[in-house]
């Protein structure tokens, strides 16, 4: 159960083998064991998710049906979720909590994902390596003295140890790929500006950290890598060219 892709999970749902609460509860069980060491999934949000996978379980047994409803997932730390801080890895955000989902997060959401925490980043995404002080280090699966790569080392990590089958991480030079190679699992950079990158930038009470990414997801498998959840454009952006 723990290395199933996601195609494989929404089928089982489909077919009622198996419930998004039993699901998510094998994941979170998975963390509980094996993250202490790796300390991938470093903003932990069970209680909500219980609660998202509940709801998912009847929205399933009424019949309905969207690309990712049930399945568990974590999203990459520099993503907001709202009630969570968006930190980037930089002191003193951590006690800031944002209250609107980044527009991506809140597709996948809307896709029925059940988004049980956030992953580790370096600081300020700027790094080979994932390690920041509010946080600490992230470890390879395959080899805890090792790193699993930077910028979206916890999201490549939780991956590669079977916590989950999906991932939303972002990369501007490798911090998708650079971990993908590093943990052995793929991962999908699509154009850039297809997926919104709204709702990624930390909290600041002194200053306004901004920076532009290509975002995308991730899979322990090439079969379905696909931005076709999240690839519309931003409406706000849309707005924002229509008025200059």
């Amino acid at each position: 159960m723990a290395y199933q892709t996601t195609t494989e999970l929404v089928a089982l749902l489909h077919a009622r083998q198996i419930s998004a609460v039993e699901i998510l509860d094998r994941s979170i069980a998975r963390i509980e064991a094996h993250d202490p060491t790796l300390n991938a999934v470093v903003v932990r949000d069970f209680e909500r998710a219980r609660t998202t996978a509940r709801e998912a379980d009847q929205a399933l047994r009424r019949g309905e049906r969207r690309p990712l409803l049930g399945v568990p997932m974590t999203v990459k730390e520099c993503n907001n979720v709202a009630g969570l801080p968006t930190t980037w890895g930089v002191p003193g955000t951590e006690r800031l909590f944002v209250n609107e989902d980044a527009v991506a997060v809140a597709r996948l959401k809307a896709a029925g994902a059940v988004v049980l925490g956030k992953t580790n980043v370096p600081l300020r995404l700027a790094d080979w390596q994932t390690y920041n002080s509010i946080y600490g280090v992230t470890n390879n699966p395959w080899d805890l003295g090792r790193t699993p790569g930077g910028s979206s080392g916890g999201a490549a990590a939780a991956l590669a140890a079977g916590y989950v089958s999906l991932e939303f991480g972002s990369d501007l030079a490798g911090s998708l790929r650079v971990p993908a190679h590093f943990c052995g699992i793929f991962a999908h950079k699509p154009t850039h500006g297809l997926v919104p990158s709204r709702g990624v930038a930390p909290r600041s009470p002194s200053r306004c950290l901004s920076i532009s990414r290509w975002w995308g997801p991730w899979r322990e498998r090439p079969a379905i890598l696909s931005s076709r959840l999240m690839s519309w454009q931003d409406p706000m952006r849309l707005r924002l060219r229509a008025t200059t």
